[in-house]
């Protein structure tokens, strides 16, 4: 029993009466002590009502001969942090995250953790932390938000975003944009599309890591309940089969959540996690790998901001092991790997249900026959580049036209509003990297107001930022190496023309490599200024978005 170390013997006195400080009794001291990670708090929409579920997980542990014991972490909106200097810090927060349970399952030894994220950054954050102590694992997310339907359409936060393009140019009155902003977001929970945190939820099922379920249940829904109690109670089985994330994320369990990815067509976001995810896990995995996976994987689901559906409509017609149900038909999925049901992939498949094709779509009617996500690579990013290739509209899927080039999102934002972006046009955002932001700011207001203004069927996007799960259109991110550390993509010019074929997987700057060489030779990287505090360390330590953003080995 890990918790020994901080509750058995004559040392553990002092130890043992700290914790009757809290209530505890012998009784409860003699017991596993199982941890709770938390981060609910007043500010996030998807953390709001978490209470409910951790109060869920502890009434099961209890009865499953457990002491629970529950502590936080941070976590970010990326909503409400875009657009501005907060979302500098969004990604930055996932390695808090993962180092504050680090910090607090070694100071307070645990004997097995369940994890309760929902947003974001805080999905991944979690599962390295739960990689690195690999101590027996579970989670349980706290569920999507309903979208709203009181405009007689669904609305979701995308709808927002958008309005403002929509609003800049005349197509909604100031009176529709506030039905838009009063009515998109009508409750608790993960925002209600494909965004990054459903993405991350529903890749964390799709793993082993999570119930079935996990990703798609509404947070509203009972279930949602019914899924923690679930959690608290095998959690107290993984301990005693002493079962550990790193058993279950194993080379074949990240290939299925890889597929299962490409046939829902999640976050760009999923590429940069699920990166550092498999380098926590000590597993290689490269944008190569997962170039391989999207092109022989079909794009079987289309949720908002690509299609009309969301999570809720997913979940009615079969949940992520609806999808993976199709995808085991094709004979491309690992059965054997180990899930914290304590069975196979491959024996909870036996309980799942296509219930609606429409949704769920078979292989002989997929919107195409490879992934949502596509690898892209050239002389502006050798090391690789991601686009959401199922949010991009079929006339933009090859793509030429000059640059109008930005040294940060604001930049970039302003002349949008300003009507300076002309269709046709590649706008370049550069210096928005991990180091160059730093941060790697996501790109949703340049990207949806694109959208908005129905710019997306003819202006493309490229940048060594990121992108929301909400963005949709030819917005290409992740450009590595980053202009910052010294990528192409700070050599480019105003009106250089930009070549983008997203079925060859090709993005090139039209500059001969003579002329890029002489460019090189004058080329000084632009450091944005940032005060002591965590950006600056972060600046140091973090490395380019083909690794995952992941932190130096030293």
């Amino acid at each position: 029993m890990r918790s020994s170390l901080m509750k058995e013997g004559l040392t553990r006195v002092p130890h043992r009466s700290l914790f009757k400080a809290l209530g505890l009794t012998d009784a409860e001291l003699e017991r596993p002590i199982i941890g709770i990670v938390n981060p609910k708090n007043e500010v996030i929409p998807g953390h709001v009502h978490l209470d409910t579920l951790a109060e869920a997980v502890k009434l099961s542990v209890s009865a499953a001969g457990g002491t629970p014991l529950v502590f936080p972490t941070i976590g970010v909106c990326d909503g409400i942090a875009m657009g501005h200097v907060g979302m500098k810090f969004s990604l930055v927060s996932r390695e808090n995250i993962a180092d504050s349970v680090e910090i607090m399952a070694t100071a307070h030894p645990f004997d097995a953790l369940v994890f309760i994220p929902n947003c974001d950054k805080i999905v991944p954050g979690m599962i390295m932390a739960a990689l690195r102590l690999n101590i027996p694992s579970i989670f349980v997310s706290g569920g999507p938000m309903m979208p709203s339907f009181s405009t007689g359409k669904k609305l979701t936060l995308s709808n927002t975003f958008e309005a403002v393009g929509m609003a800049s140019v005349g197509k909604l009155t100031d009176k529709e944009v506030k039905v838009i902003e009063d009515e998109s977001c009508p409750g608790c929970g993960s925002c209600a599309g494909m965004f990054t945190a459903n993405s991350m939820n529903c890749m964390t099922e799709a793993i082993g890591l999570a119930l079935p379920g996990n990703g798609t249940i509404p947070a509203v829904n009972a279930k949602r309940i019914r899924l923690a109690k679930e959690a608290g109670t095998q959690i107290m089985r993984l301990y005693q089969n002493d079962v550990k994330p790193k058993d279950i994320v194993t080379a074949d369990s990240l290939q299925n959540s890889l597929k299962a990815d490409m046939a829902l067509g999640c976050s760009t976001n999923t590429v940069l996690h699920l990166l550092a995810i498999a380098h926590e896990a000590g597993l290689k995995l490269s944008l190569d790998d997962i170039n391989l996976i999207s092109k022989a994987t079909p794009h079987l689901v289309k949720l908002s901001p690509a299609g009309p559906d969301c999570l809720v409509d997913l979940d009615m017609a079969g949940g992520v092991y609806g999808v993976l149900k199709r995808l085991d038909a094709l004979g491309v999925l690992n059965r054997d790997t180990l899930t914290v049901t304590g069975k196979t992939l491959g024996e909870n498949l036996a309980q799942a249900e296509i219930k609606n094709p429409e949704v769920i779509r078979e292989p002989k009617t997929a919107y195409s026959p490879d992934g949502g996500l596509a690898i892209l690579w050239g002389n502006i990013a050798p090391d690789g580049a991601v686009v959401k290739k199922g949010a991009v509209l079929p006339k933009m899927m090859v793509h030429k036209g000059p640059a109008r080039v930005f040294d940060s999102e604001e930049e970039c934002t302003g002349s949008l509003l300003a009507g300076k972006i002309k269709p046709g046009d590649v706008i370049v955002i550069r210096y928005e990297g991990p180091k160059g932001g730093p941060g790697m700011k996501e790109m949703l207001t340049p990207t949806a107001t694109l959208a908005g203004m129905g710019l997306d069927e003819s202006v493309a996007l490229i940048t060594d930022g990121r992108f929301s799960g909400a963005s949709r259109g030819a917005s290409i991110g992740h450009i590595s190496p980053e202009a910052a550390a010294g990528g192409a993509i700070g050599l480019i010019k105003e009106n250089d023309i930009i070549s983008i074929d997203i079925p060859a997987n090709k993005l090139e700057v039209e500059v001969d490599e003579k002329e890029l060489n002489e460019r090189r030779k004058t080329f000084k990287p632009l450091e944005k200024p940032v005060p002591a505090g965590v950006l600056r360390r972060y600046r140091k330590m973090v490395t380019s978005a083909n690794t995952g953003a992941v932190f130096e080995d030293y």
